[in-house]
């Protein structure tokens, strides 16, 4: 699962810098989501997770309803979700989903930050066989049995639950069930702390301290770029 690499900031501006990139991320995502599936939560599964996670950022609701306002509006910039893939130094592959209004621009980036990482950009389904595209919901631990829990879920594309670190509970689904198991958990009472649709390595390759340091320099430049919405990698 993608890392984040923290440049050393005071802590006030470096807060303030995360924040703004989340409601960007989250303006962005909203756009697509209204282009893909209208501006109706209740029948766009995309756009329930969008407004859940921007709640989960402490996002103001005036700011979410005026956000799905405004991907409505004929003159707003139209943003596509485009992925890249390539490699980082040390052998590791690394996916970025981003978020575009100008591909020409953000690959022409995106190869800029790659070479000046010590990596290389590569063609689409040059790393992706890597990994799995999977539905993450992560939610709050309240003493529930994973097992009924897994029994109770399977039917709508569970892959498996399990625990981060911190005690949550995280249920992983196949991408193409992410409707169906977002209705499951709501039907259940259960609304997730977060739900993402991310990219899993299958194996994950180990490296030295120094080694790590490299390639988390290459996901910090790819991750600044006002385009990129997430990073994925394979080191462990």
């Amino acid at each position: 699962m993608g890392r984040i690499f923290e440049v050393r900031k005071s802590s006030m501006f470096a807060r303030y810098d995360r924040m703004a990139k989340q409601f960007s991320r989250v303006g962005k995502e909203i756009a697509i989501a209204v282009k893909k599936g209208g501006p109706d939560p209740d029948t766009n599964p995309m756009l329930r997770r969008v407004m859940q996670n921007a709640k989960g950022f402490n996002m103001p609701k005036d700011r979410i309803e005026a956000a799905i306002k405004n991907a409505q509006g004929k003159d707003q910039s139209s943003y596509d979700e485009v992925l890249y893939e390539g490699y980082a130094p040390h052998g590791i592959a690394v996916m970025v989903v981003t978020a575009t209004d100008n591909t020409t621009r953000t690959v022409a980036n995106v190869r800029s930050h790659f070479n000046k990482g010590g990596g290389s950009l590569g063609n689409s389904g040059s790393v992706g066989f890597m990994f799995k595209h999977l539905g993450v919901f992560k939610l709050k631990n309240e003493g529930q049995d994973l097992e009924e829990l897994e029994l109770e879920l399977i039917d709508f594309g569970l892959e498996e639950v399990g625990e981060d670190s911190e005690g949550n509970i995280i249920v992983r689904c196949e991408f193409n069930d992410f409707g169906n198991m977002q209705k499951a958990l709501e039907d259940k009472g259960i609304t997730p702390i977060s739900s993402e649709i991310e990219w899993i390595p299958l194996n994950t390759v180990e490296l030295t301290p120094e080694q790590q340091e490299d390639v988390y320099k290459l996901i910090a430049r790819v991750e600044e770029d006002d385009d990129v919405q997430q990073v994925f990698h394979t080191m462990a």
